[in-house]
């Protein structure tokens, strides 16, 4: 479900109700655990937390790097953490924390699906968020980038 609201207050407003307070939770741990130099945005029909142009314009999309999203789908809500999908290390330690809550592993390529607040490790996900400064994540952007440069040749 892609939304075509052009800013968080209006992407919100349009959730139902239970809904828009999950999302309103979610988005509270997100911001309270950003690190400096993220910004929060409308992009790609989701609330997105993006490095902005102004510090890094060299991307292949000429969009800002998604660093972490959040949205309302069809079936499920989800948070996307791209910015532990760019290293194994990264992922492989989010996935252990996770399994360690107890809760279920519901995760796509870059997205953790949940249908209730409570399915979510609401801690977790504050702490992943913060652990990824604008510089690593730039960093870990561009050791994929160049990664995927040496493959193709």
């Amino acid at each position: 479900m892609r939304s075509e609201a052009t800013t968080v207050e209006q992407y919100l407003a349009e959730l139902p109700a239970d809904r828009r307070e999950t999302i309103a939770t979610v988005r509270s741990v997100i911001l309270e655990n950003l690190p400096d130099g993220y910004v929060e945005s409308m992009n790609w029909g989701m609330i997105a937390y993006e490095v902005p142009l102004e510090t890094y314009p060299d991307t292949y999309n000429k969009q800002p790097l998604m660093f972490a999203a959040l949205a309302s789908q069809k079936n499920h809500m989800a948070v996307y953490l791209t910015g532990i999908y760019t290293s194994d290390d990264a992922r492989d330690e989010f996935e252990k924390a996770y399994r360690a809550t107890g809760k279920r592993f519901d995760v796509g390529k870059s997205c953790v699906r949940f249908r209730k607040l409570e399915d979510l490790p609401l801690d977790l996900i504050g702490e992943t968020i913060a652990s990824v400064p604008v510089d690593r994540f730039i960093e870990r952007v561009e050791e994929s980038a160049g990664s995927a440069r040496k493959a193709k040749k």
